[in-house]
Order: structure tokens, then sequence, then C-alpha cells
């Protein structure tokens, strides 16, 4: 049974209410097109999609971007930053904080419309303060209306990644795609979701029949692994990166701008956040033994925040909630070793 609560408005009139001004629309633009050419291989830049495991306070997460905005100055000619602003949290359970969309203050009851205001005005304060525009995670495909004007990055979870309708709306978005692995790290079930997300689609979404041109820039993103008994496997390693390499290869029908993004946590660093450090050094020296791996890998996903660590109620300023991050002092200076690298 479900209990109908508050209805929501449309996505439209959301947007509506709180508009891109065109002078930050031209901003994400810009961005978008760095992007792209990154992703394409149009330009040698690499991909970076920092930030904290997820935005549950506005206040420290426009902190971080405004670092990070005067971090790019300093890195814009060898990297794109793409703040990583994640509103929605995948739960293994089910149960506890889902994320600012659900629950904008952790401390208190689900409020979902205030929670998409908060997230608009959170995206929009993002390019305004720094000049870069953000990535979110795709959790509710029905949500993505909200927030499809504020984003140059939308990621596509492990626990996702084989399901239907996320397949099908990423199809029909013109931006980076990054489809995570499965929970069980199967290529080619990461193969598959990526040639369904670069096909041309029809389904229902919002009420409508829609047509789909097919998303080109849909692409992989490795994660790590979980076995049976629940223990992290990396898959980070040049063996992996290679397989998925002849997976695009060897599709029938072929796949576009093959391409794969390193999540250095999770799975690959057993949620260690130091360990992030190792893994992206690791991978930028493989990068250097085989021109085949330096053309397809594009860059990396890195958990970080102003505070190392996490904790379980919002009382370090800057500090996760959820899976622990590293700090902004060892964040920063991994930033500028892989621009000096690239």
């Amino acid at each position: 049974m479900f209990r109908k609560e508050i209805e929501l408005p449309s996505a439209e009139e959301i947007i509506a209410g709180q508009p891109l001004p065109s002078n930050l629309a031209a901003i994400k633009r810009e961005r978008d097109e760095l992007a792209i050419a990154a992703l394409t291989g149009r330009s040698d830049k690499l991909l970076l999609i920092i930030g904290p495991c997820s935005a549950h306070e506005p206040a420290p997460v426009l902190e971080y971007v405004r670092r990070l905005g005067k971090l790019n100055e300093r890195v814009k000619d060898k990297l794109v930053l793409i703040p990583r602003i994640y509103t929605a949290k995948p739960r293994t359970r089910g149960v506890g904080y889902k994320g600012m969309f659900s629950q904008p203050d952790p401390e208190h009851s689900e409020d979902i419309l205030k929670g998409i205001r908060t997230i608009r005005s959170l995206l929009l304060g993002s390019i305004e303060q720094s000049g870069l525009s953000a990535a979110d995670e795709m959790l509710y495909p029905e949500n993505y209306a909200y927030v499809e004007d504020l984003l140059t990055y939308v990621a596509i979870g492990a626990r996702s990644s084989e399901n239907q309708m996320h397949r099908l709306v990423s199809s029909g978005i013109e931006l980076p795609v990054g489809i995570k692995n499965p929970m069980s790290g199967s290529i080619p079930v990461l193969i598959n979701s990526i040639f369904a997300a670069q096909s041309p689609q029809v389904f229902k979404y919002h009420n409508w029949q829609v047509h789909t041109e097919g998303n080109p820039f849909a692409h992989a993103v490795l994660r790590g692994r979980v076995d049976n008994y629940g223990n992290d496997i990396p898959n980070y390693h040049y063996e992996t990166v290679m397989q998925v390499l002849e997976g695009y290869r060897n599709t029938e029908g072929g796949l576009n701008n093959p391409a794969v993004i390193i999540d250095a946590n999770h799975s690959n660093s057993g949620k260690q956040p130091r360990q992030q450090i190792r893994i992206v050094e690791e991978v930028m020296q493989n990068r250097l033994y085989d021109p085949d791996f330096k053309k397809i890998v594009k860059g990396f996903m890195i958990e970080s925040f102003l505070v190392e660590g996490c904790q379980k109620h919002d009382i370090v300023f800057g500090q996760s909630i959820t899976d622990p991050c590293l700090g902004w002092e060892d964040t920063e200076r991994l930033v500028l070793d892989i621009a000096d690298k690239a």
C-alpha cells in the first residue's frame, strides 16, 4: 500500500522557479565541451570526478568546490576537474540516510520537495562560485529531469548498471555517462550496459513515449568488485583494463569512444581513502607502459572532502557522513601530482 503524502511539482515547474542564468549556462556549456573532448580523445586532458562521497550539507560542499575552482586554475592545461556533488545515496540494505534529494537535513525527516530545491541551489552555487559544473549519480532515473540542465557528468552506480531504465535513460543524455561495473565485476555485463546506453531506444519516460538517438559518450567505470563472501576485489590493474578494451573491440556492431575511468575508492581501495593515492600512482605508471592503456584510461573518480575520514553525525564541518574520504591537503597534492604526470 502506498500512502500519498505530498504531490511534487513537475521538473519544468521546479526549473522555472530556479532557472539557470545565461551567464552560468555559458560556463556549463564550456565545461561540457571540455569533458567531452577529454573523453573522446579530442584533447589529451584527463578527467577527474572528485569530491565527497555524498553531499549532505551545502556549506562545506561549496567551500570544497571553491577550493577546487582555485586548484583548477593551476591544472587546467592538463586536467578537467568535475566536482562530485552526489545527492542520492544507495543503501545496501535499503535503509538509512539516502542523500540530500530525500533528506536535505540528515538530522531531520525526509522532505523531497525541499531536497530538490536545495540540490538545484547547490548546483547553481557550484557553477557561480567555482566556475565548475558538477557530476551526480543518477540513482533514480525519473529524478534526473530536475537537474539535467546543471550537470556535466552523470554516473550510473554498480547496483544500477544492470537496470533497464538506467540504461534507457542514459541513451537520451547528451553528456558523458560513466557506467560502473556491476558488483559482481562482470566485464560482459558492463559492455552490454554501455552498448544499450549508446543505442537508440524507445520507452516510456515521464508519461511520454520517447525516442532517443543513443549516447556516444557512455563509457566504463571500474570500481572493483565484491566476491561471494563480501570481500572487496580491486579491478584497476592493467589486466582488467585491457579486458575492457577487448570488450570494446569485440562488440558486434561496435561502440563509440572507448574509455575507462578508474574509481580509486570503493572496492578498489576497500574504502580506505588514502589508498586512492597509491592506486592513482599505479594507473599513471601503467599509462607510461602501454600506449593502448594510456589511450583508453581517460581519468579517475576520487572521493575527497575538506576533512579526512568520516563521521556518524554532522559535527565536523566538511567531513563525510557516509564513506570515508581523502582530506583536502592530500587531495591537493594528488591532483597536482596527476597533472604533473599527465
